[in-house]
């Protein structure tokens, strides 16, 4: 079991989100940084699907009720296991009795705790995911509280020492410090960031009614820096700016639409629908975030500046090759490790 001592401000059961039913009106939902949870889990000997906790700006504190093996991974949360430091992205044992503490979030907006076994809840329509809107799936369809207890599943068979809660820490390379992660585009200075920080550069893909807005909203799309309100949730992030016009004022009907579209209301202030977004909407799509920007933007605090960077199909299917191309040098990294430890 784990005891949540202190849960923090939106913490939550979170795994890589529910499958098939968005024809039903089910969002996928799942983690909003899905790369940090997956390489969290591998580390740790999970499946990538496993579930775990998803944190939010914290302060979260976790009691191990019995030796187990744990990883932290996302933004970096000051963490410390009984005051000794824990470094993000790492995989480290714990002894039953242990407290780890990640104190608030320095730099992005989401952490990820996973541990052997994974975070055992029920399952609901094929996922242990939270949907807080929908208010099923994790612990009881909401975000955590303190005084709860979380049990955790039967770590999978494996030969090697190397996830042991007796064996010996390793961590793995951050996305942040890998070349696929850069974006080619000129940078420039942030104008409504906080302490005229650099903005975020995101890619997006037209959307089906980009066509449908004047040349001066789509050049402002491009250009412009959003800054992404405090008006923001699971469900999608609420940006300001410019205000985008739109030639053709025909309403729409109502259509599907999948976490990464960009909608733009009467208003003309952008919505990026993320993981607990609706399956359907009306308001027209003016384009969509790459699925291999979805775990960056996720990362972005309240208040900061993100750019969108026009790119292609073919850029979009090479950016996600590379993501994935990541993952198997994480792989590759485990085995060396196990391979050593295992001689």
């Amino acid at each position: 079991m784990i005891d949540v001592i202190r849960a923090g401000m939106l913490s939550s059961v979170q795994d890589l989100g529910r499958t098939g039913y968005r024809h039903l009106g089910v969002s996928s939902g799942g983690a909003l940084d899905a790369l940090s949870l997956e390489i969290g889990n591998r580390i740790v000997g999970n499946k990538p699907d496993a579930a775990g906790i998803e944190l939010t700006l914290g302060p979260t504190t976790l009691r191990f009720t019995r030796a187990t093996r744990v990883a932290v991974t996302g933004t970096d949360f000051a963490a410390t296991l009984d005051d000794k430091p824990v470094y993000s992205w790492w995989s480290l044992p714990v002894q039953a009795g242990q407290e780890l503490t990640l104190r608030g979030a320095r730099h992005g907006m989401r952490g990820y705790v996973c541990v052997a076994g994974g975070i055992d809840v029920l399952p609901m329509l094929g996922s242990r995911s939270t949907d807080l809107g929908a208010s099923f799936g994790g612990l009881g369809g909401r975000a955590l509280r303190d005084g709860d207890r979380l049990a955790t599943g039967v770590p999978q068979p494996n030969k090697s020492a190397v996830f042991s809660s007796a064996g010996t820490a390793f961590g793995v390379k951050a996305p942040a410090w890998c070349k696929f992660v850069y974006v080619e585009e000129p940078v420039r200075r942030g104008k409504h960031t906080p302490g005229n920080a650099w903005s975020l550069p995101i890619r997006v893909l037209r959307g089906p009614e980009y066509e449908t807005f004047t040349q001066t909203a789509q050049r402002d799309f491009w250009n412009e820096e959003w800054t992404i309100t405090p008006n923001s949730n699971r469900m999608g992030f609420r940006l300001a700016g410019t205000v985008l016009e739109r030639g053709d004022k025909a309403d729409l009907l109502s259509h599907a639409v999948l976490p990464g579209t960009i909608q733009v209301p009467p208003n003309g202030q952008p919505i990026v629908l993320m993981g607990d977004a609706q399956t359907t909407g009306g308001y027209p799509k003016i384009g969509s975030v790459i699925r291999a920007d979805l775990w960056k933007l996720a990362q972005a605090r309240l208040n900061s500046g993100v750019r969108f960077i026009e790119t292609t199909v073919e850029a979009a299917r090479h950016a996600l090759a590379e993501e994935r191309m990541y993952v198997k040098q994480v792989e590759s990294a485990i085995a060396m490790h196990a391979e050593r430890l295992d001689r």
